[in-house]
């Protein structure tokens, strides 16, 4: 559904995108983790048709983005990172707005807004301004208006930034119902445990390039099992294990201080970058 090829991007002496390559098939959630610089937001740009790529190829559902980009953006959804919303109109113009941009019949606008509304558990905000919802139904809302044209494609900027552990856990939902539907999802976050619970595979990107690509399970396999977090000379360390086992002797010949814990995605990021994603 997504291929792109050897993907580069210069702004300037900076390069933002250094040959980036990776194909996400139909029906797959696919996570690009990075920190802030990595070439994470370049990409999306360049995947919406809102940056020119310098060099490489990029398809989506089989239609080059520069050369069919009608094509294009009638195949995907955008849910950006920051909410863009109309704040004076009410929910439900916000929604007939995005349907006619998109050309679509007044009688369809009606039957997806009242069908999106309640897949978003939203019916009883249809009237109610936007600037008076709270921020997790705003990004409620821009799920539901990235998918008013049926998009085959759907890019999740950051989809919740800001929103608190129950309401993310609550959008974590959609995402999964979405993409049970058909939908390929292509997913930025700096929530390491986002990553690890909606991703079927998981793309490491730093300094513009592809580091590692793989599902979550098999990118911590690569460090071990098990991480102790300990102080050395007042600096946070970690050593990865095996075994629970393996874990609990190396603790048991430290000083006290130390804490054993599953790995994570960030470590495995960690230990093949040498930098944080978040």
């Amino acid at each position: 559904m997504i291929e792109v090829t050897n993907l580069t991007k210069q702004f300037g002496s900076r390069t933002a995108l250094a040959g980036v390559s990776f194909r996400v098939g139909g029906g797959e959630i696919y996570a690009y983790l990075g920190p802030n610089g990595a070439g994470k937001t370049t990409t999306i740009r360049i995947l919406t048709g809102l940056t020119r790529r310098d060099g490489g190829g990029v398809r989506l559902n089989g239609y080059d983005i520069e050369k069919n980009p009608l094509e294009c953006k009638s195949q995907f959804g955008l849910v950006p990172q920051h909410t863009n919303l109309d704040a004076d109109l009410s929910v439900e113009e916000n929604l007939l707005i995005h349907g006619l941009l998109h050309h679509m019949e007044r009688r369809e606008i009606t039957r997806k807004t009242g069908e999106l509304l309640e897949y978003m558990e939203m019916s009883d905000r249809r009237q109610t301004v936007v600037k008076g919802l709270s921020g997790g139904l705003k990004r409620r809302l821009l799920i539901a208006r990235a998918l008013m044209h049926a998009p085959r494609v759907l890019f999740m900027d950051e989809p919740t930034v800001g929103l608190d552990p129950a309401i993310r856990r609550s959008i974590w939902g959609f995402i999964k119902k979405i993409r049970n539907d058909g939908a390929t999802i292509f997913l930025t976050t700096h929530y390491i445990e986002e990553a690890e619970f909606l991703a079927d595979r998981v793309a490491f990107l730093d300094v513009g390039k592809i580091v590692a690509e793989d599902t979550s399970a098999n990118l911590m396999a690569t460090i071990g099992q098990w991480a102790v977090d300990y102080l050395d000379d007042s600096r946070l360390q970690t050593s990865y294990f095996k075994s629970r086992e393996e874990a609990g002797d190396y603790v048991l010949n430290r000083a006290s201080g130390c804490t054993v814990r599953r790995v994570n995605l960030e470590d495995a990021f960690i230990s093949m970058t040498g930098r944080k994603i978040s």
